[in-house]
């Protein structure tokens, strides 16, 4: 069977998104339960904002190839996926 370069392509850009999904939600979740121990986060809210911001932008991409490149592409036109 022939490894579809295009698939293998997308599957690992979702795997890259979703591993640094879950390394901020992860820094979220730390701040949340550990917040008094954390020294060099003087504004706690400032920071669990810039995390929740980068799980935003991964979580986009994901959304974005979910969208516009689908499993199921036959390489015609892309008309469809812009008005769909």
């Amino acid at each position: 069977m022939a490894v579809n370069l295009r698939n293998e392509l997308i599957k690992a850009s979702k795997i890259h998104f979703e591993a640094h999904i879950e390394k901020h939600r992860v820094n979220v979740e730390n701040l949340l339960q550990n917040s008094r121990g954390i020294g060099e986060h003087g504004d706690i809210m400032d920071t669990i904002e810039k995390e929740l911001e980068e799980i935003s932008k991964y979580h986009d991409l994901i959304e974005v190839l979910n969208k516009y490149f689908p499993k199921e592409y036959d390489g015609t036109s892309t008309k469809e996926l812009i008005n769909g």
